[in-house]
């Protein structure tokens, strides 16, 4: 897979360099052009596999990650303004194909007629929209450089208020709080990390989930941060569960095998050490002084290529009893494809989406790439008297930073009662 992305990637380089080359534009057409363009194609194809395949330091990594994804971004933008050139020109050939051009008389110049005027030179439509293309290919550069530079670890409190009319009285007030994709491999900041966890901390809530995907592909990527979330503690406990990324499908391949199994065992005993009660398809009864509430863990269920390792019903058998349940279930989409139609869970907490990280915030209103993939991406969704909360991340994958869609840290204080309905 990743041979053949090096090569779309360089036939879409070959494409972009015959473009710039056919226009007018003086540097394009200079010697030092076909050097630094095939040249830093060159050395961003080779940097991409060493940090696919070699150990280099995570800055480093990052810091290639970084360059992949402006240029990437920036060529994608410019190909599209190409490729609507080259439609357009395509249209006009094929018109003066099917229709002739008509020959036209030109009348016969009287010695005593004024010359005509010479037409004016100007910008060619094909160059100005190669030179628009530059120009507008250059705008991610300024938004997506400041998500690497400040977004990344900019982490965020978001507060939520639950209503459930069946919470005993005694759960009345009760915090939790919320981490989500944490992704630990992606790190490149461990300061900047221990200061997100310090804010949860400070939050002091009284139980915390964590809602899959720890790492990206490997276990060991939390060595160097494990030590911090072992910090990760609350009096009620902290619950977890897995993601996508978890069970190493990106690293071994979707087929069992013995290094595949080892990995996902490691990454399980990490929860243990770490103290935290990693729930696979069961539940715990949380229980305040004579009452108690179900907190539901389920594996991986996701709709399309992600793992179905995830099984409610087993999850929930022996919590008929209880008065409210709370899933922990990495998807959002699991919510619509399995867990509506089982009512008595009545709140469940996902993340995953990341929220594309990048899109607008703010308020009651929201915006991402991701709501054209994920119909519930972020915040709180509501159905009957089922909840879902998305939780957009803590971490990043891939592109190293965030633009508009920061890192999440949510608080929830759990409300006996109905929701106050909204004035007009």
């Amino acid at each position: 897979m990743i041979v053949f992305n090096t090569i779309v990637l360089l036939l879409l380089d070959y494409y972009i360099y015959k473009a710039l080359r056919a226009t007018p534009i003086r540097w394009a057409k200079s010697r030092l052009f076909p050097r630094l363009w095939w040249g830093y194609s060159l050395f961003l194809t080779t940097a991409i596999f060493i940090s696919i395949y070699l150990s280099i330091p995570l800055m480093v990594r990052s810091i290639i990650l970084v360059m992949f994804f402006l240029t990437f971004m920036c060529k994608f933008i410019f190909i599209l303004v190409l490729l609507a050139d080259d439609i357009r020109r395509g249209g006009v050939w094929l018109k003066r194909l099917v229709i002739p051009k008509k020959k036209t008389v030109v009348p016969a110049v009287e010695p005593s007629d004024p010359l005509p005027e010479r037409p004016v030179k100007g910008i060619s439509r094909s160059e100005f929209l190669t030179k628009a293309g530059i120009l507008v290919a250059s705008v991610p550069l300024a938004p997506m450089g400041w998500g690497v530079i400040s977004g990344a670890y900019d982490y965020k409190v978001r507060r939520q208020k639950l209503y459930l009319p069946n919470l005993p009285k005694e759960f009345h007030g009760i915090k939790i709080g919320q981490l989500s994709d944490i992704h630990s491999g992606s790190f490149y900041n461990k300061t900047a990390v221990q200061g997100g966890v310090e804010m949860l901390l400070a939050e002091k809530p009284d139980v915390i989930f964590f809602t899959g995907d720890l790492v990206n592909h490997l276990a060991n990527e939390m060595r160097d941060y494990q030590d911090i979330f072992s910090k990760v503690q609350a009096p009620l406990g902290v619950y977890s569960t897995l993601g996508n990324h978890d069970y190493g499908d990106y690293h071994y391949g979707p087929e069992p095998s013995a290094a595949k199994a080892k990995n996902l065992q490691d990454l399980k005993e990490t929860h243990k050490v770490m103290g935290w009660d990693l729930l696979l398809n069961e539940h715990r009864k949380l229980r305040v002084d004579n009452e108690e509430l179900g907190i539901i863990g389920v594996e991986n269920w996701g709709t399309g290529r992600f793992p179905k390792h995830g099984r409610l019903g087993e999850a929930l058998k022996g919590t008929d009893e209880l008065p409210v349940k709370l899933l922990l279930s990495h998807d959002p989409s699991h919510w619509r494809a399995e867990v509506l139609s089982r009512p008595d869970v009545d709140v469940m907490f996902a993340g995953h989406t990341h929220g594309m990280q990048f899109g607008v915030r703010a308020g009651n209103f929201k915006w991402s790439p991701a709501q054209y993939i994920y119909k519930e991406w972020a915040g709180l969704y509501k159905q009957g008297h089922q909840q879902l909360y998305v939780n957009t991340g803590f971490g990043f994958l891939g592109y190293p930073g965030r633009v508009g869609i920061l890192p999440e840290i949510t608080i929830f204080e759990l409300i006996k009662g109905e929701q106050p309905s909204r004035r007009a």
